[in-house]
C-alpha cells in the first residue's frame, strides 16, 4: 500500500511524484518474494528505471513494489523521499549528482539500515580513472537539450510519417528501411530505432503486389528484411483477427498462405542482397540491436 505521505504532491518543491509499480508474477507461482524498491533521480528517472528493469528481470519468483522519485534536487525533496523509505523500507537505487542531496539520503539509508546503491558511481569512477579526468556533478545533465536530442525528435517525425509505406517519394532520405510481410514487427522496431536517432521507414510486402519502385531504387538507406516463423506468424494473425472481430478462416491467417508469404519475402530479400533478421524469438530491443550493428558496419563505425 502507498502511504498518504507518498501520495502528496508539493507544488512549491517541484514535480516530485512517487508512483508505486509492481511486476506481477504468474498465478502458478507458489512462493513469491515481495520487496520495496525506491528509485531516486535528479532528472527524469529513465536511467535508474532502466537499470532496475535490467536487473530485476533476472530474478524469478520476485515481485518488486517500485516507488519512483523524480527531480529530487533539494533538501526538502530528499526529506520527503526519506519519509517514503521510512514508511516502506527497501532497496534504494540512486542517480543523484549533487553531493549535499546525496549525503542526506545516504545518511538516512544508513540510519534505516536499508541498501543505498548509487548506480552510476562505479562507471563514473572507472571512467575518471581511465581518462585521468574529473567529472562534473550537474543534475539532469545527461538529458540536456543537445544536438542528439533534436536528432531523435527529427528521427521520430520522419519515422511516423514514413510508417507502413507512406511518403515513398523521399524514401532515399531514410537511414534504415525495414521490409517485411504483415506482423513482422516493422513499426515497433522502427519506433525503437527512431528513439536512437535513426530515421527509419518500413515497407509492407503484400502478396500479388510488387514492391514499390522507390524501394528498389533506394541507394542511401540500409534495407533490412524482417521475417518470422510461419507458425508464429499464423498465431499472431489469428489473434489479430479475433481482436478485430474477423473470422479465423481468412486467408490472412491461413497457414499455407502465410508460409507462401514468408517464402516470397525471403526470395525477394535474397534477390536484392538485403540482410535478413528473423524476429521469431527476438524482442524489439534485440532485433533493433542486430539492425544497428548492421548499420554501424555499413558506416564503418561502432554501434
Amino acid at each position: 500500500m502507498v502511504s498518504g505521505e507518498q501520495k502528496r504532491h508539493n507544488q512549491s518543491e517541484g514535480p516530485l511524484i512517487p508512483v508505486p509499480h509492481s511486476y506481477p508474477q504468474e498465478t502458478t507461482v507458489l512462493s513469491i518474494t515481495r520487496f520495496h524498491i525506491h528509485l531516486v533521480s535528479d532528472a527524469s528517472g529513465e536511467t535508474v528505471s532502466s537499470v532496475a528493469r535490467a536487473c530485476l528481470v533476472q530474478f524469478e519468483n520476485v515481485e518488486s513494489i517500485r516507488h519512483l522519485w523524480w527531480l529530487v534536487r533539494s533538501p526538502a525533496q530528499v526529506e520527503r523521499v526519506i519519509d517514503g523509505i521510512t514508511a516502506n523500507p527497501g532497496v534504494v537505487l540512486v542517480t543523484l549528482m549533487d553531493g549535499a542531496v546525496r549525503g542526506l539520503l545516504e545518511d538516512a539509508c544508513r540510519r534505516l539500515q536499508v541498501p543505498y546503491i548509487p548506480v552510476l558511481d562505479p562507471v563514473m569512477a572507472a571512467l575518471a580513472g581511465y581518462l585521468q579526468a574529473d567529472f562534473g556533478a550537474q543534475p539532469g545533465r545527461q538529458h540536456a537539450l543537445d544536438a542528439a536530442y533534436f536528432q531523435r525528435i527529427d528521427a521520430m517525425h520522419f519515422t511516423l510519417s514514413h510508417d507502413d509505406g507512406q511518403m515513398l517519394h523521399d524514401l532515399d532520405s531514410a537511414d534504415i528501411v525495414l521490409v517485411g510481410i504483415s506482423r513482422t514487427s516493422k513499426t515497433p522496431t522502427c519506433m525503437y530505432l527512431a528513439n536512437r536517432g535513426i530515421k527509419a521507414a518500413n515497407i509492407p510486402l503484400v502478396p500479388e503486389i510488387p514492391p514499390p519502385a522507390e524501394l528498389l531504387a533506394a541507394k542511401r538507406p540500409l534495407i533490412v528484411g524482417l521475417t518470422k516463423e510461419p507458425k508464429s506468424l499464423t498465431d499472431i494473425r489469428r489473434s489479430r483477427l479475433r481482436f478485430l472481430g474477423g473470422g479465423e478462416e481468412s486467408d490472412y491467417a491461413d497457414p499455407e498462405r502465410v508460409r507462401d508469404e514468408v517464402n516470397m519475402a525471403r526470395k525477394l530479400f535474397t534477390l536484392h542482397g538485403w540482410p535478413v533478421i528473423d524476429v521469431s524469438r527476438r524482442s524489439i530491443e534485440e532485433a533493433s540491436a542486430a539492425i544497428l550493428q548492421l548499420y554501424a558496419r555499413r558506416k564503418g563505425s561502432p554501434p
